[in-house]
């Protein structure tokens, strides 16, 4: 009886590691995919100033102010912010791999199987 409550334990600290490999690979995805569309809507600002001529006035939404300002001096900034997502976003995707395979090598290491997916 008492090798059946071990047995039983170590299945739940197994269940509870597998839940946090999970919930960390959902974190990760969800980051991921909000930085994805985030870079996707400086691309398409970028693409449509590029044509314009440098000295129209544009505005610019900065912590919830929008400010009044030219092309020429939007366009460099907002090349800035979308070089910085792109390098955030392949850091997060290196951990996420890095995390699926910790998880994966976890997973035989325990000689875990699961059961149902979700």
């Amino acid at each position: 009886m008492a090798t059946q409550q071990v047995s039983s334990k170590k299945q739940q600290e197994l269940q509870l590691q597998y839940s946090n490999y999970k919930n960390t690979l959902q974190q990760i995805a969800q980051k991921i995919g909000d930085l994805e569309q985030e870079t996707e809507e400086h691309k398409l600002v970028i693409e449509t100033l590029e044509p314009l001529p440098q000295d129209r006035k544009c505005f610019r939404l900065i912590n919830g102010v929008l400010v009044e300002r030219t092309v020429k001096d939007v366009l460099p900034a907002l090349k800035t912010n979308s070089d910085g997502l792109k390098q955030v976003l392949d850091e997060l995707l290196k951990q996420y791999k890095s995390k699926q395979t910790e998880m994966d090598t976890w997973k035989k290491k325990n000689n875990v199987q699961v059961v149902q997916q979700q």
